[in-house]
């Protein structure tokens, strides 16, 4: 009977710790990026119980339970769509980086921002750790335009810095393509293409080239004379002239071109008139076309940050430009359910969980392993469903161990009766 009291009691606890677990999950179900926990118990003893009819089998009996574990649930949570670009979610495994105290907390929670100083940060103005480009200069000037980001080691990850204000320098054309049909000789038209080209102040200009038939024309073919002008935009002021022949075969495709640069105001333009029929060409019976293209553009003042599906944050500029400028690390581990809880939404490393990690790709180099989705958050994966249905389930075995304490007393009680 004394063995009833401790089996009740224990069994009154560990319902009571399994009711504080369930609650606390219920009570974030809809806080962002939070990780619930599942509860686990164990026997505290058994022991042997002999059969009576003299057979050989035999069973055992608990004495008391125990709060064994309260593991981490590892399923994903719902997704929901945010106004902010910064507001990142993880589709899939891994962890964001938050510099929490001088050391790094992991978190599934995403609702990152920009403080005072243009850092990335959480909700609770921890850092957010990534690697940066390089190529943002203290005076806020793009240095170098990049396609990506390299993600740097898991040890040398640093807190992510992109200043609201930030320009991108201007770039001088050194290449001006064109492509199209001026027509036949026969036309006696002076046929012009024209594109804007970027001097080394990075001022816009024109490039304009002139095409009109040579008298006499060759044999077989056609051949035009080109001249190349270089000019402010209004036309006032000529910056150069260069002057050419364009030779085309029979098929009117081009076959020779001495018309190979020009100065812009400084600098020079490579021109390409393309070959075969890929450039310029003079065809009959066909309409007159123009194409160009050039290198090149104007400085441009920044429009705004991105992050897209890699991790990567991308500046853009409203001169059309755009430059990879950091990434934000998304760590992994051998084993999630081995990290220890800091809060609700933060974790840190234990021997069981194993050191944080990245996935590397097949060059060796290092990567997020998963996908990244702007302008979304994660939410609990609590399932409230699920979590009252236990809380039932725990309030029912919480009162049935009182009862059975309530049975030992009475058994008790009527065992002294007995002997008295």
């Amino acid at each position: 009977m004394m063995q009833a009291y401790y089996t009740g009691i224990s069994g009154m606890q560990t319902s009571s710790y399994g009711i504080d677990v369930v609650s606390d999950n219920l009570a974030n179900v809809s806080t962002t990026g939070f990780r619930g926990s599942n509860y686990e118990f164990s026997s505290l003893l058994e022991g042997a119980l002999s059969a009576t009819d003299g057979s050989a089998t035999s069973d055992s009996i608990g004495m008391g339970s125990v709060l064994q574990a309260t593991p981490m649930m590892e399923g994903s949570g719902s997704y929901t769509n945010t106004d902010r670009n910064t507001d990142l979610a993880i589709i899939g495994d891994g962890w964001f980086g938050v510099e929490n105290n001088g050391d790094v907390a992991y978190t599934r929670d995403g609702a990152f921002g920009f403080d005072s100083n243009s850092n990335l940060v959480s909700n609770e103005g921890e850092y957010v750790l990534g690697t940066m480009g390089g190529n943002i200069s203290d005076d806020n000037i793009l240095t170098k335009q990049l396609d990506s980001v390299a993600l740097s080691n898991v040890d040398q990850q640093d807190k992510l810095r992109f200043p609201d204000t930030l320009y991108c320098p201007s770039q001088a054309t050194t290449t001006a393509e064109f492509s199209g049909n001026i027509g036949s000789v026969n036309d006696g038209e002076v046929r012009s293409m024209s594109t804007k080209v970027v001097d080394a102040n990075g001022v816009n200009n024109e490039l304009r080239l002139d095409f009109q038939a040579l008298d006499p024309q060759p044999s077989s073919g056609s051949q035009w004379s080109v001249t190349a002008t270089t000019s402010s935009l209004d036309g006032e002021t000529i910056y150069a002239t260069e002057s050419g022949v364009v030779s085309f075969d029979e098929q009117g495709t081009l076959s020779s071109s001495t018309l190979t640069s020009i100065d812009n105001n400084g600098s020079a333009v490579s021109i390409d008139l393309g070959s075969n029929f890929d450039g310029i060409v003079s065809l009959t019976n066909t309409g007159i076309t123009t194409s160009t293209s050039v290198d090149g553009f104007t400085g441009g003042d920044l429009i705004g940050y991105d992050i897209n599906q890699d991790g990567e944050v991308v500046a853009s500029f409203d001169n059309g430009q755009q430059s990879s400028v950091g990434q934000v690390a998304v760590y992994h581990f051998q084993n999630d359910q081995g990290l220890d809880r800091l809060s609700g939404t933060q974790f840190t490393t234990s021997s069981n969980s194993g050191k944080a990690m990245f996935y590397q790709d097949t060059a060796g180099n290092n990567v997020i392993g998963t996908t990244l989705s702007s302008n979304q958050l994660e939410g609990s994966n609590v399932d409230m469903t699920y979590g009252l249905t236990d809380l039932i389930i725990l309030q029912r075995s919480y009162d049935a161990n009182s009862k059975s304490i309530t049975t030992a007393d009475e058994m008790l009680q009527k065992a002294l009766d007995m002997s008295a």
